[in-house]
């Protein structure tokens, strides 16, 4: 079938529609209800009529009456007047029925659950929400055994209903025998690795998404179908059929631009389930003008078990070249990690060799450097370790919650004498909703400690911009700052960064934000007493199924002059 772009859109006949009368209503959510159509916000082009599709004219009274009966007015009455052209609708909404007694008799508290009332006006749709959320909380504790009997009694002479709420929790329900079925090439280990509804373990919807979010994480199969309908006396077994991934190789490609590095184009080709158990494989490459990236990285899920624990394999080797403000890294890199990860927290420890060569740039063509880093190649050995706890509600748009994480690597440095070196960086973000307003608040704080002077490359150091640092400057672009309008390009000993922000919904799954930044480089570990750049701005956030779309511009509070833009996929808290 053949579409014609800019042919003309078929025309129902329609008539225009008018109501009056609603009091409790706004005018929008009862054209919603009746299926009137009227253009959107960015339809501003066309006549803003509300009108109504004729065949849907004979069920707007049953319409009406059962939108009406919904909300909890049921004595209200409509004239419906009808023209060539035109509906006329007026609404008599008359007296609601209104809650008048709540009573519950339970041996666990659902007070809270329990959001209708006294007064507040009988709507049916609250009533079966309270009972699903109700239920939901009985599972997510682990109580499957439930005996739960909800009524509503409702007179409509005296427009009152009384609520009944009957509640016997029942024993502590458990997580009974494993059974998984459709496993072609996957190890059963694997899977258990990743299983949190475990055996003898406690009852709850929790663990079952917290265990089918980490299976589809293995990025392995199609589908993956967990069936808990089973009961026998309080334990529940869990039954998983798996459709293993029929099309392994996955293949991205672009250009896009990037606020740092500028234009660029990037690829990668990833293999799913490579040799088995899950394993993967993955070559990305990345090219602009200010950096070259090849990196190739393995990843092997349950390698093995150490002290009861399942611990994954990972490891990457590639190439790049990047510049920074002054100086050019070339690096090339390997290293190898074990991971675990067990509920809020996650624990990463493995080993890096790298081959750094740090060339000074020129900051314009045919002009000198008044400042120059140490040049020269620095082969690097160090083991590390990374450390987080994630106790937020989401990791793509949290609303609640708080994040922690530690990174620290100790290693020797190579360029004419050995350098012993410790960095470490610690994190940590909070996060609290009050009604639609969501704060934040991220501190970072990070050392460097070398035995010798120059004995690292100076990207080892930290720097300050971008959008989860300074947001008044591109990514990496603050060195050592020397007052609050003046930075160099020498990358810092010790770092600190607070950043507060706040985000409203101001129309539909727009948001907007403000915000401040806050960032101290100085050029001596453990000195927390330097000069701080501070910025402050506004951004938006549009909300996607894959997390907030963000644009931001901040300025330097003393020089709004200096300003930056920066947009991302997700929150930077």
């Amino acid at each position: 079938m053949f579409t014609l772009l800019g042919a003309d859109e078929i025309k129902l006949p329609t008539h225009e529609i008018h109501l009056t009368g609603q009091q409790h209503f706004e005018e929008s959510d009862l054209q919603d209800a009746l299926g009137v159509t009227t253009p959107g916000f960015f339809q501003f082009w066309k006549d803003d009529t509300p009108r109504i599709k004729d065949k849907l004219i004979p069920s707007l009274r049953p319409s009406l009456k059962s939108f009406y009966e919904s909300e909890g007015f049921y004595d209200a009455n409509f004239t419906i007047q009808e023209t060539n052209t035109t509906i006329f609708v007026t609404i008599s909404e008359n007296e609601p029925v209104r809650v008048r007694d709540i009573n519950l008799s339970c041996d666990y508290n659902i007070s809270s659950l329990v959001t209708m009332k006294k007064g507040d006006i009988f709507r049916a749709e609250t009533f079966i929400e309270i009972k699903s959320k109700i239920i939901a909380q009985l599972l997510k504790e682990g109580y499957c055994s439930y005996d739960l009997d909800t009524k509503a009694y409702v007179d409509l002479d005296l427009h009152t209903v009384d609520l009944r709420y009957i509640l016997r929790k029942g024993g502590i329900c458990t997580f009974g025998k494993l059974t998984t079925s459709g496993l072609e090439t996957i190890d059963e280990d694997v899977i258990r690795s990743r299983i949190k509804a475990k055996e003898g373990e406690r009852y709850s919807t929790d663990r079952i998404q917290d265990t089918s979010n980490r299976l589809y994480g293995l990025d392995a199969f199609d589908s993956v179908l967990i069936n808990v309908d089973r009961k026998f006396y309080n334990v529940v077994p869990v039954d998983i059929t798996f459709t293993e991934m029929e099309k392994p190789y996955h293949l991205e490609a672009g250009a896009g631009y990037d606020t740092y590095v500028g234009m660029r184009v990037l690829g990668e080709i990833t293999k799913h389930n490579f040799l088995g158990d899950a394993q993967r494989l993955s070559f990305k490459t990345s090219l602009s003008q200010r950096e070259q990236l090849v990196m190739v990285t393995y990843f092997k899920p349950a390698l093995m078990d150490i002290l009861g624990y399942n611990t994954d394999l990972g490891g990457r080797l590639g190439y790049s070249n990047l510049e920074f403000d002054g100086f050019k890294e070339e690096k090339t890199f390997v290293r190898a990690y074990l991971e675990h990860e067990e509920g809020r927290v996650t624990l990463r420890a493995g080993v890096a060799l790298e081959d750094i060569i740090i060339t000074e740039l020129n900051l314009a063509p045919g002009t000198e450097l008044s400042q120059a880093v140490t040049e020269g190649n620095f082969p690097l050995l160090y083991p590390y370790v990374d450390f987080l706890y994630d106790a937020r509600d989401s990791k793509l748009n949290p609303k609640y919650g708080y994040y922690l994480s530690a990174y620290a690597e100790f290693g020797l440095s190579y360029d004419e004498e050995a350098s012993v070196y410790l960095k470490t960086l610690f994190e940590g973000r909070i996060i609290h909703t009050f009604s639609d307003l969501t704060l934040a608040a991220v501190g970072k704080v990070g050392i460097v400690d070398v035995s010798t002077q120059n004995g690292l490359p100076e990207s080892k150091y930290f720097f300050g911009g971008g959008a989860y640092s300074n947001r008044a400057y591109g990514f990496r672009e603050l060195g050592v700052i020397l007052s609050p309008t003046e930075d160099s390009i020498y990358g810092a000993s010790s770092m600190a960064n607070l950043s507060l922000e706040a985000d409203y919904p101001v129309w539909g799954d727009v948001y907007g934000a403000i915000f401040t930044d806050n960032t101290m480089l100085t050029d001596e570990s453990y000195n927390f007493k330097g000069e701080i750049i501070s910025a402050v701005g506004v951004g938006a956030r549009y909300m996607t199924p894959i997390g907030p779309f963000k644009l931001d511009v901040g300025f330097n509070v003393n020089d709004f002059s200096q300003y930056g833009i920066s947009f991302q996929i997700g929150q930077s808290f």
